[in-house]
């Protein structure tokens, strides 16, 4: 099975106070220096995957580059990073390769050279279309720099485009939240994500909600209800537009799923590259087990780390992973085909919890596939939860 590769480039030109990724400002002479250690371990993957008693094949079909913000390094440290890959990867005709970029960093020359390196997807961070909500977290962009890179997108061939938007941003209201939805659907991009404000500790805005501040404009973030009444009118108004929901917080039009991210979800093998990059491999001799690492998540610590945090995956915890990631898909999980991987006993482990669930009007049971509904959507980290405990139950 071809394998996936994410490129982790931690890099911004701010940091956005909601953002709770391993990402930040730092000088440009780090880029460098960076770029090195990240071209070692891409040129060192099969001693990496060795070390892990995993699996290894060199033949990918996707590629994501993420941040951070990639579109920050020069035209010749992207180009570094793509000759990189396919001096030591077989990366096959047809690939899907995905840029993340923040709008108003799509000077020509850097398009020019995503092309070069074979991009063929953009996934831009606009989060609002409303000026004062952007700018209320740290996003540089305006409305008209989105509309503009989009006309440079396409304009240079690049027409399959990614939209992400934030339900609960400072400022946001029911009729603001309209807007950028209207805009992203006369935008005509085919692949949106939706995602709610994440309130934790990992983020400077999270950690001012918690606290009851004003930082940040924390006094001015959506209650709960008024965010998942947001994210719920994305979904209708995303689907009668024809972008379909296929995932908890993605939507594209017919063809335009994330084949990268669709690795995840389903349980496909994938390697990391860079700052808190994590990967999955099956292991060398135990075709039924799964092997997954990782690298630290601070740039000081990933540029001497020696060894990779490593997990076996046992048959008992995939089939957990198989229940949790397959549920965040709108097309949900069949049970029988889990029955065939796993065992029915195993699965039969976890009926009580389906039908606590399907009581509770958060998952509904067709045949022999649950799903997600749209209230379990809202709280399917709580069901994700549950799966979770009656995993450590069995085992």
């Amino acid at each position: 099975m071809a394998l996936g590769l994410y490129i982790s480039v931690p890099f911004c030109r701010t940091k956005c106070s909601y953002c709770n990724f391993a990402s930040d400002v730092f000088s440009r002479a780090v880029f460098e220096r960076y770029l090195d250690r990240v071209a070692k371990d891409i040129e060192h993957a099969a001693q990496a995957a060795e070390k892990m008693q995993a699996r290894f094949d060199p033949v990918v079909d996707s590629i994501y580059i993420g941040g951070g913000t990639p579109t920050i390094l020069d035209i010749t440290q992207l180009e570094r990073l793509f000759v990189t890959v396919s001096q030591n990867f077989d990366v096959l005709p047809g690939a899907e390769i995905t840029a993340e970029c923040a709008p108003g960093t799509l000077a020509p020359q850097t398009v020019e050279a995503l092309l070069r390196g074979g991009v063929n997807r953009v996934s831009l961070g606009v989060q609002s279309f409303i000026d004062e909500e952007a700018r209320s977290v740290g996003r540089l962009h305006t409305n008209k720099i989105v509309h503009d890179e989009i006309a440079r997108l396409r304009e240079a061939g690049l027409n399959n485009i990614n939209l992400d938007l934030i339900a609960g941003l400072p400022h946001q209201t029911l009729e603001t939240w309209k807007v950028s939805l209207a805009e992203t659907i006369a935008s005509d991009v085919p692949h949106a994500s939706v995602y709610m404000l994440e309130v934790d500790q990992d983020s400077r805005l999270g950690r001012e909600l918690i606290a009851g501040g004003a930082r940040y404009h924390a006094h001015h973030v959506p209650d709960e209800e008024l965010t998942a009444d947001l994210y719920t009118l994305a979904c209708q108004r995303l689907e009668a537009a024809g972008i379909c929901q296929y995932e908890i917080s993605n939507f594209a039009r017919e063809g335009h799923e994330s084949r990268h991210n669709l690795k995840y979800w389903t349980r496909q093998p994938y390697l990391g590259f860079g700052v808190d990059a994590h990967s999955m491999l099956l292991a060398l001799d135990r075709p039924a087990v799964a092997v997954r690492f990782s690298t630290p998540d601070s740039l000081e610590q990933y540029a001497t780390y020696t060894s990779l945090d490593q997990t076996i995956v046992s048959p008992q915890a995939a089939l957990e992973e198989a229940f949790f990631l397959g549920l965040r898909l709108t097309c949900g999980v069949n049970l029988e085909d889990l029955a065939r991987e796993f065992g029915e006993e195993a699965v039969r482990g976890f009926s009580a919890a389906i039908a606590e669930f399907t009581g509770l009007d958060l998952l509904e049971h067709a045949g022999s596939v649950i799903r997600l509904t749209p209230q379990g959507r809202l709280l399917s980290n709580e069901v994700f939860g549950e799966f979770v405990t009656v995993r450590d139950q069995v085992t």
